[in-house]
């Protein structure tokens, strides 16, 4: 029998995250119009540093879900949620995944608070980026100790954010199994090679450890733990920005046949083209309802959340899979142009699918979590 992990109360809007909303669609608006994140994504940064600043100082973004104990608002999962639904609303490439969600639920669920205590408040204010590595894709990392503490050596690749990150939460084989450690990466010790991928607004790099200095993170018994709960907390976060690129996809293709005519009449009016648009509808809020409750499951750290995150990874991957392919063909030829945005969206919903797996890849692994016999 289905049972609701998640605090219904937990899956209502509520006036404080409303209005987190309207402040950050506002803010968003001006900063990352179509042609503001073009110049973003081909500077040498790939993304402005001055929104960063202003999305942790004045609205507080980064520190949402982070314990006030170490520097943050003390709120949950479920604010910071709103927040990712309105950066993939507009392909915002600010490494807010990488650094808030990925690295951030490393150093939470690591229970090391002196690691907690050293790094979440930079992150919480904005003055550390940071991602994982070794984490999302197979890697070869070993972890050994040196004259002057823990080195890593080996490499990690397609690194969310890694060129640029001041900090890396790494997973490595150590003498006494494989452990967490922490990273300040430097030139000498760690070379770091951006890759060419499809998504421009989300940079992934290859990082290869040459000796680099490292400390420990918690303890290695509880390493694949703190692992696996990071992959649900980004497929969560992932499931919100979905929703936000799967809702301005759904309500740009609205604008478009309201507007364009043909043979007299505007395209919205025929029925074809009326069946396409309620089918994407119903997939986005779908969407919408799953992502809201995995955000509540994950907010309330619930035993249900392996499930409430792989299920909505498979309704928000397919809804905006069908998303980004109706906002490109029903703007007709204008929509394959480079110079539309329409391609920028499609990048971003199929790149997203490498750094998880795609539906059918959370419904393999949602078949034995729900008791299910899983494909021969």
């Amino acid at each position: 029998m289905f049972r609701l992990d998640a605090d219904p109360g937990m899956l209502v809007e509520t006036e404080e995250r409303r209005q987190l909303r309207t402040v950050l669609r506002d803010l968003l608006s001006e900063s990352c119009g179509p042609d503001r994140i073009r110049e973003q994504v081909a500077g040498p940064r790939g993304y402005d540093r001055a929104l960063w600043e202003r999305l942790a100082t004045e609205i507080g973004v980064h520190g949402l879900a982070v314990p006030e104990e170490y520097g943050g608002a003390g709120y949950t999962f479920a604010e910071l949620a709103v927040a990712l639904e309105e950066t993939g609303r507009v392909l915002c490439p600010l490494p807010l995944f990488s650094t808030v969600v990925l690295a951030g639920e490393a150093l939470v669920g690591s229970d090391d608070r002196r690691a907690c205590a050293r790094w979440l408040p930079g992150i919480a204010s904005g003055a550390v980026t940071a991602t994982v590595a070794g984490f999302l894709h197979r890697a070869d990392i070993s972890a050994e100790r040196g004259p002057r503490g823990w080195v890593l050596r080996g490499e990690a690749d397609f690194v969310p954010d890694g060129e640029g990150a001041e900090l890396l939460l790494v997973l490595a084989r150590a003498p006494d199994g494989e452990r967490l450690f922490a990273c300040e990466p430097d030139g000498a010790s760690c070379e770091r090679t951006a890759r060419h991928v499809l998504d421009p607004t989300r940079r992934q790099a290859l990082v290869r450890f040459r000796g680099a200095p490292a400390e420990p993170v918690g303890e290695p018994p509880g390493a694949s733990g703190v692992v696996e709960r990071v992959r649900d907390a980004g497929r969560v976060a992932l499931a919100a920005e979905h929703v936000g690129g799967s809702a301005h996809a759904l309500d740009a293709v609205l604008a478009h046949v309201v507007r364009r005519t043909q043979f007299g009449r505007p395209i919205g009016s025929f029925q074809a083209v009326k069946h396409r648009l309620a089918d994407l509808l119903v997939a986005v809020e779908g969407a919408r309802s799953a992502a809201a409750y995995a955000s509540a499951c994950l907010a309330r750290r619930t035993d249900g959340l392996p499930v409430a995150a792989s299920a909505a990874a498979v309704a928000c991957t397919e809804a905006y899979r069908l998303a980004t392919a109706e906002y490109v063909q029903l703007h007709g030829g204008i929509g394959f142009t480079w110079e539309h945005s329409a391609h920028l969206y499609l990048r971003r919903a199929r790149a997203d699918e490498a750094l998880f797996g795609t539906a059918d890849d959370h419904r393999r692994r949602l078949a034995p979590l729900v008791g299910l016999a899983g494909p021969d």
